[in-house]
């Protein structure tokens, strides 16, 4: 249990019960709303004080040069950075002439809750100023799910005691002050007030900012408008000049008495469309809101959530805090993808600016197969958005000697951003990953139009780098080398298992899909030659294995490499990245984060039983967790191994990772695949789910002691299925749609919605408990 926590465990919200600022950043990262197009970072309604300012359009970035000592053929030149775009959040409060600033004064008492179920942020607070003055405050803040480009806020200033006057100013901001980039110098230069000023208005109680990024090109639209009620004796006024655009309410209140301002924001970007073009579209956005109103958006907000929950909540009895967390990572998952609708899921979703803003092989692997089971729309347009960078990542093939595409390792805007190529561009697994969301998304919707206009191309262009990144050796044996796996600590390896099996995946499913859509294939110039090579390569593909050893190996002789001087290597010097040389690392068996594990949750269907478990084993102790996607991947084959104790323990671990900010970085964004990780080990972990090609679901549940049930609903081909796990039994229930047929450890289960099917549940193999690195073993629950 995690004894010292910032917010309270509560089923359905996240609760802070007192301001604490040493945790301000990682609040404003936990109370984060998005829809995937806006992201507003969960700041105090004042602005101050702050940990990072953050107001966030998916898409909208600038550019900077990339550091080089060396200058060298095929580097990327130009990183990409998201950026603060213009606030709309920001409502000053003055009492009798003080600044509302929780710094001074007295701070009576401070709550703020994150509303699961309802999409809202909610704060109350009371507040005495310096000279004596006393106010209740409250808002509700919300970026709507069904308005894309609308977020709002509901502000509420009460006189307690005695007679106040009263001024709010809501203000759209842009080019906030912003803590310096701690990295390279450059990139903050160009970050500094990256936009610059095209129109500022101010009429009524309407304002209205367009800017545009000084080297992208980006034009970056955003408006307000204004609901105020109050006493007879309350007037507004407006301005703005080219940063700021501002409306300031006066108004004097009697105890007991509020003054209340509804604010609508409307944003939008675009890299093509005229300046008056992008004011029309934030104002027509704003008319539509303004016609719903701020209790239609609430509405609509809870409808909407209220359907997501009914296909994709998760039940867990027997630890409140992971029942709270779970809800917590698909709530933020729904949100970094929800109408994300042809652009990335970054890595931090629109929650803060880590990893600048970059989506990576993440969102394939980790977020979108929750999505395929519980928002499946979303899926289909973050791989849109793939097959719209196609064309960067064809050219970037051709400039490696390649065929195909060769995807980015990290992006915003679909080319390369990896200044550091062992971990970026020889991280080819990316394409292998796309393809895998793409077989996983067909097979959970049945969607043949999506696969036929987005899916095949996506297949065949990362069929043909496989074919063309590979080669068959004189036993006509297959071969990808030169490549980085999953695992970052084993850089430039030959046939690392994960990418060859992945890559072996992808190869046949483009050769079925162009089986199945014959004039696609005739479009994009495959024939039955090219066809029947990706066959041949995928049959004779080298998966490394130790006879001795009787393992698997991550890469070819990765099982001959010294250890990893685990005794010797102190607590604080973990993440061994910052404390030793990469030089080191690749040389050695150590394993930053699940990569042969993982291939055994990815590709199950190449393992058997008693190879996950020696596999399992082996790797275990070599596995440092330095990153935050390894714990949810342990889970999930921890489970599968028999070690529900261990598995329980990772599963906490990807859970917790931001609610008790495990690594001390929830401050830069939160780490959306271990959100959607939490998913993972709870579902596919305990619940034992797996898909075949035959677009069956196979579920394998048992669980841990702690668990007394957990249950989960999952969307599938057009149905709504219902799980429900006991120690002895599994209960599966048709909600919804035609009949079924699933399977439960391995035997079949016909479904057709006259009632729940009850199967019992075996007890786990006993096997040896697998040791972990020492100073990294997981925390006991």
């Amino acid at each position: 249990m995690i004894t010292d926590r910032s917010y309270a465990v509560e089923p359905w919200c996240v609760r802070e019960t007192r301001l604490n600022l040493d945790v301000l950043a990682q609040s404003e990262s936990v109370f984060a709303l998005s829809n995937g197009h806006i992201g507003w970072r969960g700041n105090l309604d004042e602005g101050e004080p702050h940990g990072l300012p953050g107001t966030y359009l998916n898409g909208v970035h600038e550019l900077h040069p990339l550091p080089y000592a060396e200058a060298g053929y095929g580097y990327p030149e130009s990183g990409q950075t998201v950026i603060n775009v213009t606030n709309g959040k920001i409502l000053r409060l003055l009492v009798d002439d003080e600044p509302f600033d929780l710094r001074y004064g007295r701070l009576v008492s401070h709550e703020r809750v994150l509303d699961l179920r309802r999409g809202v942020l909610e704060r109350t607070c009371e507040w005495t100023s310096p000279a004596g003055s006393t106010v209740r405050v409250r808002s509700t803040r919300l970026v709507s799910l069904t308005q894309r480009a609308i977020a709002a806020i509901a502000y509420e200033v009460e006189a307690v005691g005695s007679r106040s006057r009263v001024v709010i100013q809501s203000e759209l901001v842009a080019n906030e002050s912003l803590p310096e980039p701690d990295t390279d110098p450059r990139a903050a230069r160009a970050l500094k007030s990256p936009l610059e000023p095209e129109e500022d208005v101010a009429v009524g109680q309407r304002l209205r900012l367009v800017h545009r990024t000084r080297r992208s090109g980006l034009r970056v639209a955003v408006a307000a408008d204004h609901t105020v009620t109050g006493p007879e004796r309350t007037t507004t006024g407006s301005e703005s000049n080219v940063d700021v655009a501002r409306l300031t309410v006066t108004s004097v209140l009697e105890p007991g008495e509020t003054l209340r301002v509804e604010k609508l924001v409307a944003h939008g970007w675009s890299g093509a469309r005229s300046r008056p073009a992008m004011s029309d579209q934030v104002e027509a956005a704003l008319a539509a809101a303004g016609h719903s109103g701020w209790q239609g958006l609430l509405d609509d907000q809870r409808a909407c959530l209220d359907d997501f929950w009914a296909g994709a909540d998760v039940e867990v009895d027997g630890d409140e805090e992971i029942q709270q967390a779970v809800r917590f990572a698909l709530f933020h998952v729904l949100q970094a993808g929800a109408r994300a609708e042809r652009r990335a899921i970054p890595a931090k979703g629109l929650t803060g600016s880590g990893y600048d803003g970059h989506a990576f092989w993440d969102t394939e692997t980790f977020v979108l197969p929750v999505l395929a089971y519980t928002a499946p729309g979303a899926v289909a347009e973050a791989l849109r958005w793939r097959q719209a960078t196609l064309d960067a990542a064809r050219e970037r093939a051709t400039q490696l000697g390649l065929s195909g595409a060769a995807f980015p390792w990290r992006t915003i805007e679909g080319s390369e951003g990896s200044a550091y190529w062992p971990a970026g561009t020889a991280a080819f697994h990316v394409n292998a990953d796309i393809a895998d969301a793409v077989v996983r998304y067909v097979a959970a919707t049945g969607d043949t139009d999506f696969e036929r206009d987005t899916g095949v191309e996506l297949l065949v262009e990362t069929a043909r780098l496989w074919r063309s990144l590979g080669h068959h050796d004189a036993h006509g044996v297959f071969h990808i080398d030169g490549v980085t796996g999953p695992d970052e600590y084993s850089a430039v390896a030959d046939d690392n298992t994960y990418t060859n099996l992945m890559a072996r995946a992808n190869l046949l499913s483009a050769a079925e899909a162009v089986e199945r859509h014959p004039g696609e294939a005739a479009r994009l110039g495959v024939d039955e030659e090219e066809s029947a090579a990706w066959r041949d390569a995928a049959a004779a593909v080298h998966i490394p294995y130790n006879d001795e050893l009787g393992v698997h190996e991550q890469h070819a002789g990765f099982t001959r490499y010294q250890r990893w001087d685990f005794d010797g290597t102190r607590p604080g010097q973990y993440p061994l990245l910052l404390h030793f040389p990469y030089f080191d690392l690749y040389r050695k068996q150590v394993v930053k984060q699940a990569d042969l594990v993982l291939a055994m949750y990815t590709c199950g269907d190449f393992f058997d039983e008693e190879q996950v478990a020696r596999n399992f084993a082996y790797y275990e102790p070599l596995t440092v967790r330095d990153s935050s996607l390894s714990a949810c991947c342990q889970a999930v084959v921890a489970a599968q191994a028999g070690h529900l104790r261990l598995a329980y323990a990772y599963t906490a671990e990807a859970a917790l990772m931001d609610l008790a900010d495990l690594e001390q970085n929830t401050r830069d964004g939160l780490h959306i695949a271990s959100l959607a990780g939490t998913w993972m080990a709870l579902v596919a972990g305990f619940g034992g789910l797996r898909r075949d090609g035959d677009r069956t679901l196979y579920f394998s549940p048992r669980l841990p002691e702690a668990f007394s049930r957990l249950a989960f609903s999952l969307q599938f081909l057009g149905r709504r299925l219902h799980v429900e796990v006991g120690p002895d039994k599994a209960t599966y229930t048709l909600l919804s749609g035609p009949p079924l047929t699933i399977a439960h450890h391995g035997m079949p289960v016909h479904l057709n919605g006259d009632g729940p099917a009850v199967r019992p549940v075996p007890a786990a193999p006993v096997r040896p408990e697998p040791e972990q690195p020492r100073h990294r073993r997981p925390h006991v629950r």
